[in-house]
């Protein structure tokens, strides 16, 4: 058996994935054709490497398919319940810094705060008979950061796309995303609210907890992990 491990199949993430690896003897390159999903491993014995999109690596490490994982601390609060007993953080990479936010229109003058946005969501629904909507793909993570501070009268609408263009468009009042520079929300005249990030997230290796691990991957475990200066 060997150890698959997952990391992003393309972009910014999966060169920056490649590199951290390299600078820790561990050489990774995708193997074939650019759209092909296939990669190579050089520097250690039994490790597969497995390309993926870094939203499925979540599942695929709580699906017990592959037994390392590199994406988004983010991703993996947000996509599985329960994320710490099904996954283990390995090592926190330096890079895909991103805070989740909350943002609303720049012309909201006197809405700065998590209160503010509380006495607007009531606002809102008393004036037009339905509840402040929040443009988001982070359901869990958002839905407990606004529970824990006390906002309750919102729903959230689900964005897979350019959520800043959400307000805009018409279809939310307000956004909860990932940003890094914030430059695509001044571009959509919004504003970050004045509270602490839902979360900061940056590119993290995770092991999986569900994968079935046998003496022989637990030892190219070790293996790896004693090459770059992890605990097990």
């Amino acid at each position: 058996m060997v150890v698959k491990l997952g990391v992003p199949s393309k972009g910014r993430l999966m060169e920056k994935t490649f590199e951290w690896f390299s600078e820790r003897g561990v050489m990774l390159s995708r193997a074939g054709a650019e759209r092909e999903y296939s990669g190579a491993v050089e520097g250690i014995e039994g490790v597969e490497l497995v390309l993926l999109s870094a939203s499925e690596i979540p599942r695929e490490l709580a699906a017990g398919r592959i037994h390392l994982g590199v994406t988004g601390s983010d991703l993996v609060r947000d996509k599985l319940a329960s994320w710490d007993s099904k996954v283990a953080e390995l090592a926190v990479m330096g890079f895909g810094h991103a805070d989740l936010i909350i943002a609303v229109p720049k012309c909201w003058t006197d809405v700065d705060t998590l209160d503010d946005l509380d006495a607007a969501a009531s606002a809102f629904r008393a004036r037009h008979g339905f509840r402040l909507r929040i443009a988001t793909k982070y359901h869990h993570l958002v839905r407990e950061f606004l529970k824990l501070n006390g906002v309750a009268d919102y729903q959230l609408v689900d964005s897979q796309g350019a959520t800043e263009g959400t307000v805009k468009n018409l279809t939310a009042e307000a956004i909860a995303d990932i940003t890094s520079t914030g430059d695509t929300l001044r571009a959509n005249h919004l504003k970050v609210l004045s509270c602490e990030p839902i979360h900061r997230s940056q590119a993290t290796l995770f092991k999986s907890r569900m994968a079935h691990w046998t003496e022989e991957t637990r030892a190219t475990l070790t293996e790896l992990t004693e090459m770059m200066g992890l605990g097990d």
